[in-house]
């Protein structure tokens, strides 16, 4: 891990928030609003992510710092929601709003995205030579979309809607006492996770845009998106995503009903697409 302070493009030095001031950090992404970090809270044996609004210097300082704050309680009250409701997600631990961050539990294990970049229809993803026959394999990651689907049914059910469902967001928790794979590492990366340990918990990750709502619309708008996201980075994989709303459909009693409503939104996205 690095002590030494991030910094925003190549030079400028970020200042660290209260109480991560002189923390053990490591990067795991930075986007346009947030940075991700690992490290520990409290004590050393308590990883926690660090997610980090640091200040933006093209906005008014009250105008972000209100801004800030309202982004950062809305994230911890959808998690908080989502925890009480029986949504994998992970754990609120602490927030800081005035300073701009929010710490919360750290999810060992992998994201789906990571295996699913190693997926082809007549080569799933590497495994060690002769350990599973194909079909064991297909249904392994047929097993897996179906948790997917069951898992973004549950969010649904409960009126929260993601905003930004991609295979990055949603990650596979490894079993306590599992043996890490090889492949099956966070790490911030896109890595090729290994067959086993995929029978895990599906967790759902990264609530910045998420909202409360109980809108049919929004719900097919959250599955389109998680869609766009298969065919642009594993247009192989149709057949699994098949699988996803196969089992969102019989996930909750509303669900048949934001299937149909999915292919209004697929129409329009089409249209936009002629359209340019």
């Amino acid at each position: 891990m690095s002590t030494a302070p991030p910094t925003i493009g190549a030079t400028t030095p970020l200042p660290l928030p209260s109480p991560f001031t002189h923390s053990p950090l490591t990067l795991l992404t930075q986007g346009a609003e947030a940075l991700v970090f690992r490290t520990t809270l409290l004590n050393a044996a308590t990883p926690v992510a660090l997610k980090y609004r640091p200040p933006k210097p093209y906005r008014h300082p009250l105008l972000d710092k209100r801004l800030t704050r309202a982004r950062l309680l809305a994230e911890a009250r959808v998690l908080v929601k989502c925890a009480r409701e029986g949504v994998q997600v992970p754990e609120v631990v602490a927030v800081g709003v005035e300073e701009g961050w929010v710490a919360l539990g750290w999810v060992e294990g992998g994201t789906v995205r990571g295996v699913l970049d190693g997926y082809t229809p007549s080569h799933p993803p590497s495994h060690p030579p002769g350990e599973q026959k194909d079909g064991q394999r297909e249904e392994v990651l047929m097993g897996l979309m179906g948790r997917v689907g069951r898992a973004v049914g549950r969010m649904h059910e409960v009126g929260v809607c993601h905003g930004d469902l991609t295979t990055s967001n949603l990650m596979v928790r490894r079993k306590e006492g599992e043996k890490a794979q090889e492949h099956f590492e966070t790490g911030g990366g896109h890595h090729t996770a290994g067959l086993e340990g995929l029978d895990g918990e599906i967790v759902l990750i990264d609530f910045g845009l998420a909202t409360q709502s109980i809108q049919d619309e929004d719900r097919a708008v959250d599955l389109y998106v998680l869609e766009r996201a298969f065919a642009a980075t594993h247009p192989v994989a149709e057949p699994l995503f098949r699988e996803v709303l196969r089992a969102y459909g019989e996930s909750y009693k509303g669900a048949k009903v934001v299937l149909r409503r999915l292919e209004d939104v697929r129409m329009r996205g089409r249209k936009r697409s002629m359209l340019g």
